[in-house]
């Protein structure tokens, strides 16, 4: 078989990445390559329609995997503050799918946590404060985590935030600050921070002994079976099954008591997390555990998914060339930043892809979607120019997108590029 290349070894090092020359769980150094997407740019390097146009970075984006703990984890790290600017694009408020999570764990927490008298909440990567709304509604105490301007967001909510990274050093202050938390809550950053074991020890120096972690992730499993390569990008540096959690976690003294499947993102897994002892291990978890042998923990049912997204990306381009061919116009919907990966990896342009377009309110409309020249316009274009054609970037709720966007007046078909590339009327 024709030995294919290691990103790694380059071991090219630079102000704004560095290549992962070890497991970020187990630091074994056996990690087996899985795929390559390309070099793909930062998913939030979006720049004015009014910038001039010049040099812009991209990343090599493979996957590997290591047969020891079984992470699947990206060969690539790049810097935070590259990946997490300043003026960070992504408002979780915005999305009535996080909301719905969010008071779902919100009550969910309070039939599973010992709470006691006066207990504190604490979320790393608070983004707005949607999340600890949900809390402090609830009647706790809670604080935010956040690196980004959007804590600014936080703050007129009432949510008091701490404009940081989280690291050991700002959880120390944490600690010393707001004091010990009965619930820390990680959702949809702990696959993005480097040096995992750093920020478990944080979680540790601000969970009180009775306290619980919950980590809510994108789901190696859904990413696998719904063929979601699109979610691969450098903020996720690591992509987790409950087993490699398992073994990240218990290497800290933690036990995972229960999980759950939950829908954000195309499929996440929500964790239960607690010192070893507080609380009774559910079913829920071997179960998981049992299932992950077969399905996506293996370098052979990584393969298999390799093989499957590079048929997905001729099936789109063909599809693609197919409209051009007749003269069809496409408008893209939503810019998540998944849609960046997929634009990258397909080769998607403005001759392709005329524009995307945002809801009203969006911070990135009046900007470029990542690494290319198709401008993100408001949502109004859509309706008003009315293409051919739209392409779900969110294709994961196209279910729920189609019917508004429909009942707002366009009068087109849809495409849904994945996980199989089709035409709905």
């Amino acid at each position: 078989m024709l030995q294919r290349p290691r990103l790694k070894e380059r071991k090219l090092e630079s102000k704004n990445s560095h290549f992962v020359a070890n497991c970020q769980i187990c630091e074994s150094a056996d990690l087996q390559p899985a795929l390559f997407l390309g070099y793909l740019p930062p998913v939030n390097e979006m720049v004015s329609l009014k910038a001039k146009i010049e040099e812009r970075p991209a990343f090599p984006t493979q996957v590997l995997i290591c047969p020891r703990c079984k992470l699947v984890q990206l060969s690539c790290a790049v810097n935070k503050e590259i990946l997490f600017p300043a003026e960070y694009p992504y408002t979780s408020g915005t999305t009535k799918i996080l909301h719905d999570n969010f008071q779902n764990l919100y009550e969910q927490s309070r039939e599973i946590v010992d709470y006691g008298e006066n207990a504190r909440v604490i979320d790393i990567g608070s983004n707005d404060g949607t999340l600890l709304s949900k809390f402090k509604a609830g009647g706790l105490n809670v604080f935010g985590i956040e690196p980004t301007a959007v804590y600014k967001l936080a703050l007129e909510k009432g949510i008091p935030t701490k404009n940081a990274f989280f690291t050991p050093a700002s959880a120390r202050e944490v600690a010393k600050e707001f004091g010990a938390a009965r619930l820390v809550t990680a959702t949809n950053v702990f696959a993005h921070i480097d040096k995992i074991h750093g920020i478990v020890d944080g979680i540790l120096a601000v969970l009180d002994p009775k306290g619980v972690f919950v980590s809510e992730n994108h789901y190696l499993g859904s990413l696998i079976e719904t063929l979601q390569y699109d979610t691969i990008y450098h903020e996720h540096l690591r992509y987790y099954s409950v087993t490699s959690l398992k073994y990240l976690l218990e290497s800290h003294g933690l036990d995972i008591f229960h999980v759950q499947k939950i829908p954000t993102h195309g499929g996440s897994i929500r964790v239960y997390s607690a010192r070893k002892g507080q609380y009774p291990i559910r079913d829920s978890v071997a179960g998981m555990l049992r299932s992950e042998e077969t399905t996506c923990v293996s370098l052979a049912s990584l393969e298999a998914f390799a093989k499957r997204v590079h048929r997905s990306k001729l099936q789109i381009n063909a599809l693609l060339h197919q409209i051009n061919q007749e003269g069809g116009r496409i408008f893209g919907v939503g810019a998540p930043s998944r849609s960046s990966t997929l634009v990258s990896y397909v080769g998607l342009d403005n001759q392709s892809i005329e524009a995307v377009v945002e809801i009203k309110g969006s911070l990135k409309i009046g900007k470029y979607m990542p690494g290319t020249m198709i401008p993100v316009l408001e949502e109004a274009v859509l309706y008003e120019q009315q293409p051919e054609y739209a392409m779900l970037f969110s294709w994961h709720i196209a279910s729920e997108l189609m019917p508004k966007i429909r009942a707002k007046g366009f009068k087109g078909k849809f495409i849904i590029p994945l996980p199989e590339a089709r035409i709905v009327n």
